[in-house]
């Protein structure tokens, strides 16, 4: 079913280049792409072409969708594109743009890189729907903020991961991949059906989000249509059948058409695969086995040359740490060597004046002796030369003491001295071992179509009818009801992101600004309705009354 829903592409203009050629615009989830067409090209033509450009394989599970006068069609492969094409919308959830968002730009950027994908790298993109922009009171930063917060948690998914994730998430929206046609009941009440790849259904033309009934194929055993009107016989025989009439002619068999692709694919996706299509899926195995290898080499590229470039800065930062230090050693044996000069010239000064000092003694001694040997006759002259020699006594001996101090100085300059040049030494010797260290350590190298058959239908003057084969359609009941349960397993945890994102940006929402779609699927998701799988509503046998909506 995803694979089918996936696969649409729409068109959005046509634009007339010259007389004989014009060009087509194709849009898919990520890419935007144009084709020059020849006036004579028919849809089989710009078909093969697109799925040439796109390397599609599967081309069964694909096919070229547009609008035309507000009603949804599949390009016919036997008609001229000319006359065939325009655009058409969905309605997609504020908190789930979000993530649709961050997906987008995983599959665009890669994994998120803090260095490189700085705050306004967005800014240029356009990833929003601007009804959402408008509907909350936020900047394009705070944006911008949200979606790079999911963005950066999608680290290590490839781009095809993450194209598959976004579509995903975009065939759980509850228009994705239905077509709408205008119908009347019996009554003339005005209602919407709705074809996809899970049934039937029928809307109220004022909510397209919500079936208030659905017929899933596996449980319809016919569709037929007569003139404008269109008939359901469901699979059960005691539910009466479901009629409805429609505009023109020209819808009914579109209906019918629609019908009959999206229940071969039903069918198609529970049935053996066909050899081809197992042969596909190897192939695919075996490339998404060469892309993981090819990405886990990479990835182990990536974190040696981290590894590498973490080892060069450290020894960068070692280098330029012993740089420093050998600076700062030659600084010291400068600061030493001069030290040593100033302390051997204050040690030779100390030394001269230490031997000043006893000259100077010696000469006061003599003195002193030659005042004792001369002889004063005088009393007078005998007090003087007393006292003149007790001055010279006190005078030799305060120098004589001084003589002694300066020696002292001069042994602990000497010893300044030799403790000075004992630095300076060892200073050169660190100086040695800096200059002869190894400047890096050694590195280790871096390494561097079989589809199935396909039902019966006969087309007589403007009545077409359709029968599906009785094949087991209480297995293929069980299948889905496993699918689903599998389905919502899955996607638990992703509603759980949505919820949170949704409460979070809920307090900046302009009420006034709401559309219809916006409150229809807040009353949805309120009733705990979020998901259109548990939207299937099975027509109820009451006593082979007719159904009346």
């Amino acid at each position: 079913m995803a694979g089918a829903i996936a696969s649409r592409m729409s068109f959005s203009s046509l634009k007339r280049k010259q007389p004989k050629t014009f060009t087509v615009r194709i849009v898919t989830m990520d890419a935007e792409m144009e084709f020059n067409c020849e006036m004579k090209w028919k849809g089989k033509d710009l078909f093969d072409l697109v799925c040439r450009t796109l390397g599609l394989r599967e081309t069964w599970f694909f096919g070229l969708q547009y609008t035309i006068k507000d009603t949804v069609a599949w390009l016919k492969m036997d008609k001229k594109v000319k006359k065939q094409i325009l655009d058409e919308n969905i309605y997609c959830p504020p908190e789930a743009s979000v993530l649709l968002a961050s997906y987008a730009v995983q599959a665009k950027y890669g994994d998120y890189d803090p260095s490189v994908h700085k705050r306004g790298f967005l800014a240029q993109e356009e990833l929003l729907p601007k009804r959402v922009i408008n509907l909350y009171q936020m900047t394009p930063e705070m944006w911008e903020e949200r979606i790079t917060a999911w963005y950066a948690e999608h680290r290590g998914r490839a781009r095809d991961e993450a194209e598959m994730e976004y579509l995903k998430i975009a065939q759980d929206l509850e228009m994705y991949g239905v077509n709408y046609f205008a119908i009347r009941n019996k009554k003339g009440t005005e209602l919407l059906l709705g074809v996809d790849a899970l049934g039937l259904h029928i809307y109220d033309p004022e909510n397209r989000l919500t079936p208030k009934i659905s017929f899933p194929w596996n449980e319809i055993r016919n569709i037929s249509y007569s003139d404008k009107e269109f008939t359901i016989k469901p699979l059960d025989k005691k539910i009466d059948v479901f009629k409805f009439n429609s505009s023109k002619l020209r819808v009914n068999k579109l209906i019918l058409q629609l019908c009959i692709g999206n229940h071969d694919l039903f069918m198609r996706r529970r049935k053996a695969d066909s050899l081809e299509v197992q042969q596909m899926k190897a192939q695919a195995r075996e490339e998404k086995a060469r892309k993981q290898m090819e990405r886990q080499r990479l990835a182990r590229e990536k974190q040696m040359r981290e590894e590498a470039e973490r080892t060069r800065d450290e020894l960068e930062r070692r280098l330029l740490q012993m740089k420093e230090e050998a600076t700062m050693a030659n600084e010291a044996l400068m600061r030493s060597e001069e030290t040593a000069d100033l302390l051997a010239e204050k040690a030779q000064i100390t030394e001269e004046e230490a031997k000043l000092l006893a000259q100077k003694a010696a000469e006061a001694e003599q003195e002193m002796q030659r005042i004792k040997a001369t002889a004063i006759r005088t009393e007078e002259e005998k007090r003087l030369m007393e006292q003149k020699v007790l001055e010279a006594e006190v005078l030799a001996l305060k120098m004589a003491e001084e003589s002694e101090r300066r020696a002292k100085e001069a042994d602990q300059l000497k010893q300044d001295l030799q403790e000075a040049r004992e630095a300076e030494r060892r200073a050169k010797q660190k100086l040695l071992e800096i200059a002869t260290k190894p400047t890096y350590p050694p590195m280790n190298p871096i390494p561097a179509p079989l589809p199935p058959d396909i039902p019966s239908f006969n087309l007589i003057g403007d009545s077409l009818s359709f029968d599906f084969k009785d094949t087991d359609m209480k297995r293929l009941s069980m299948e889905i009801e496993k699918e689903k349960v599998e389905y919502m397993e899955k996607s638990k945890h992703l509603q759980e992101q949505l919820n949170e994102l949704k409460t979070e940006i809920e307090a900046l929402k302009l009420k006034e600004r709401e559309t219809a779609l916006d409150i229809l699927h807040n009353e949805n998701s309120d009733r705990g309705g979020s998901s259109k799988h548990n939207t299937i509503k099975k027509p109820q046998a009451q006593g082979r009354r007719p159904i009346c909506i």
